[in-house]
């Protein structure tokens, strides 16, 4: 198969970061962006979701106690439904 080069501008210090990553991974850039090009032809699509939304410390921590209260459930408190919940913080309000 005959290929072609291809040429982009990318800020230096991302270039870095990036083929340090890569580098760690055992993978050079090309190999990135030959592996992006066939995920995104195969996927029809971009092969990553982009968002604008990165959670920040404060998320991440919420993420975190779920994943605590997932694994121990019998530690925490339970409602059978949201009814049940407003009802009682209704009640913790006139008391």
């Amino acid at each position: 198969m005959a290929t072609t080069n291809i040429t982009m501008r990318m800020d230096e210090n991302l270039k870095s970061q990036l083929q340090e990553l890569l580098s760690n991974i055992g993978m050079d850039m090309t190999t990135f962006f030959v592996m992006t090009a066939k995920q995104a032809i195969r996927e029809q699509g971009l092969p990553f979701q982009p968002t604008l939304e990165v959670p920040n410390m404060e998320t991440l921590k919420a993420f975190a106690e779920v994943e605590v209260m997932k694994e121990h459930p019998e530690c925490y408190k339970s409602y059978n439904s949201f009814q049940e919940l407003l009802q009682e913080v209704e009640d913790e309000c006139t008391q």
